[in-house]
């Protein structure tokens, strides 16, 4: 059973699998190696800082000939940085919170595909009117950052396949196996958009502290939150929390995000713990999908798995 849809033939891609552009960890090598083993590599250039994008662009255009693409924090980035990406000819570019709008055009013009992750509906209207080639239905069950209230992925993604029809539509938000891939099928999307399982294999650019980390959890461990951004003193907007792993800020300031805000000492602390290597350096951004992840594959082999195992999960369902 070929995995054939929308997706696959937009991009001329053989399995309906993109890598979310974690930014910061999806770089060349993860980047490479998923449009190697036939999905859609996107690189996690966040801001489009132009040193990282330089350097993980080369590895990518040194690894494979595969269609791959990039994707920006759209509220942390601007147009310069946009068109400077644009310069690598990538097949794709992703736009996720804040306002496509002021890029979605010179995007356009440059021939590349407009994709625009989504956390409700109203963004979903937005990137209908803006002309996306490609909508990402996000549910809350993924990894790093989503919607404060954000809506799961199994009610959300229909809503959003039938909001945007004909333009295709990809799942995301806890599918990190091939059961998850064909339930994204099921639901009327044309793939599925995949992040934590990603950070869990050998190309991934994060430490192995992190992997290991991904690999240890349950669902269970992982929390939506606000605290880690304002003690980081990272600007992100209101509306957007992000889900993580266990962290000793979480449980010390649980409940006191706006005191947390005001309290210059408490986030002058955070650094210093920093500095003396007793948190991390990052959150570990890991979603609720992270009880099926137990191993760190090359990720060419994973895209081809998860392929296989969505193929057999839709054909035993068409038995039963």
């Amino acid at each position: 059973m070929a995995l054939s849809t929308a997706f696959t033939k937009l991009f001329g891609v053989q399995h309906p699998i993109a890598l979310a552009p974690m930014g910061g960890s999806a770089g060349g090598a993860l980047t490479a190696a998923v449009s190697r083993g036939g999905g859609l590599g996107l690189l996690g250039s966040a801001n489009g800082d132009r040193d990282w994008l330089a350097r993980e662009v080369a590895i990518v255009a040194e690894q494979t000939t595969e269609p791959w693409g990039i994707g920006f924090l759209t509220w942390q980035t601007d147009i310069a940085a946009v068109e400077h990406a644009l310069e690598y000819n990538p097949v794709a570019v992703m736009l996720s919170f804040g306002d496509p709008s002021p890029f979605a055009e010179r995007i356009r013009r440059a021939g590349a595909a407009l994709i625009i992750q989504v956390t409700d509906l109203e963004e979903a209207r937005r990137a209908v009117d803006l002309g996306a080639d490609v909508i990402v239905a996000q549910g809350s069950e993924s990894g790093g950052h989503g919607a404060r209230h954000g809506r799961s992925t199994l009610p959300f993604v229909p809503v959003v396949v039938d909001l945007a029809a004909p333009v295709p539509v990809l799942a995301a938000g806890g599918i990190a196996d091939g059961r998850g891939l064909a339930a994204a099928l099921a639901l009327g999307a044309a793939g599925a958009l995949i992040g934590t399982r990603f950070q869990a294999t050998a190309e991934a650019l994060v430490n192995p502290s992190v992997s290991t980390a991904i690999i240890q959890a349950r669902g269970e461990d992982t929390e939506r939150n606000s605290i880690l951004d304002i003690a980081r003193n990272s600007p992100w907007p209101r509306k957007y929390t992000a889900r993580t792993l266990g962290h000793p800020f979480l449980d010390e300031w649980r409940g006191r995000e706006a005191e947390l805000t005001t309290d210059p000492h408490a986030r002058q602390a955070y650094q210093v713990a920093l500095s003396q290597g007793d948190i991390p350096a990052l959150p570990v951004w890991a979603g609720e999908a992270v009880d099926l992840i137990n191993d760190l594959p090359a990720a060419a082999d994973l895209v081809n798995t998860l392929a296989t195992q969505a193929e057999n999960a839709l054909a035993r369902a068409g038995k039963e």
